[in-house]
């Protein structure tokens, strides 16, 4: 069941998230109804962090006693004295929130903290909260394929979270896609629309995205010619990926969610460009967004 294999992303559920929001935060009432819906569907996956504003204290509110929840922690301080203390506090904290006893996974939201000389404290720190049981899994949330070299040399994890789409190919064009299913490591993909990006009209992306007009162009062609709208395509190219356990969306409103789980049941064949769409950095990367 191809339900099965999406997350829900609940940044939204905490925040005033995305470039494509059109809603705002999600209200509890609304959340709620989101939840239970996802559930009827055979969605059981939940993906939130302790920096999603207050995601993880609504998503206790509403009752998450039967669902996989991957949390993730904020940036270590620089100050820290106490690493595994902290690493303890802020994983409690996150229990108490959820109304949970453990989670699925806890990810590191900052993995590039494992290089400094606090590295193998902290990867410690997180194998101690995981031999306490208070999560099943440990793992890094990542924004380059790159990173993967040194973290799966000096560090074992059983989970990664990386972004990829129809745009972004980097996890399957580089082979860790397929090297993370050879080392048992459950990989989560999230940016599956680019935040959003993919499925706008010219008239409604910002303009600082105008630059790729040509890629646009090719992108609409595209998707003309095989006759699937940007969600079906984006979507169904995610799911089709062996190596991918889990994909995580995010949603605003009831309606969309809606309109995702009926285009999930409904699988296309795609034939994409054979030089792809686009590998410029600038423009698949969110993070590189705000120098445009």
């Amino acid at each position: 069941m191809m339900a099965m294999k999406l997350a829900l992303g609940t940044v939204q559920f905490g925040l005033d998230y995305g470039i494509a929001n059109q809603h705002g935060q999600v209200t509890k009432d609304e959340a709620s109804k989101i939840l239970n819906y996802a559930k009827e569907q055979g969605v059981n996956t939940l993906d939130t962090a302790i920096s999603y504003g207050n995601s993880e204290q609504r998503l206790g509110e509403i009752g998450v006693a039967t669902w996989q929840i991957v949390t993730k922690l904020p940036a270590i301080p620089n100050n820290c004295q106490d690493l595994h203390g902290w690493v303890h506090q802020q994983v409690q904290n996150s229990l108490i929130r959820l109304g949970r006893e453990h989670v699925y996974g806890l990810l590191l939201h900052r993995p590039d903290q494992l290089y400094s000389e606090k590295g193998s404290e902290i990867y410690q720190a997180l194998c101690a909260v995981k031999q306490h049981g208070w999560v099943k899994k440990i793992g890094v949330s990542i924004y380059e394929p790159d990173e993967l070299a040194l973290l799966t040399q000096y560090f074992q994890w059983d989970l990664v979270q990386a972004p990829f789409n129809l745009f972004d190919r980097r996890m399957l064009l580089s082979g860790w896609m397929a090297r993370l299913t050879h080392l048992n490591i459950e990989l989560h993909t999230r940016s599956v629309f680019l935040q959003g990006l993919l499925l706008m009209t010219d008239a409604q992306r910002p303009e600082q995205f105008k630059a790729w007009q040509s890629v646009w162009n090719t992108w609409y062609h595209w998707l003309a010619d095989n006759n699937v709208t940007a969600l079906q395509a984006c979507l169904s190219d995610a799911l089709i990926q062996t190596g991918i356990a889990k994909v995580v969306v995010g949603v605003d409103c009831m309606v969309q969610f809606k309109e995702i789980l009926t285009i999930v049941t409904k699988q296309v064949h795609l034939d994409l460009p054979k030089e792809g769409f686009t590998n410029d950095i600038k423009l698949i990367n969110p993070v590189s967004w705000s120098t445009l």
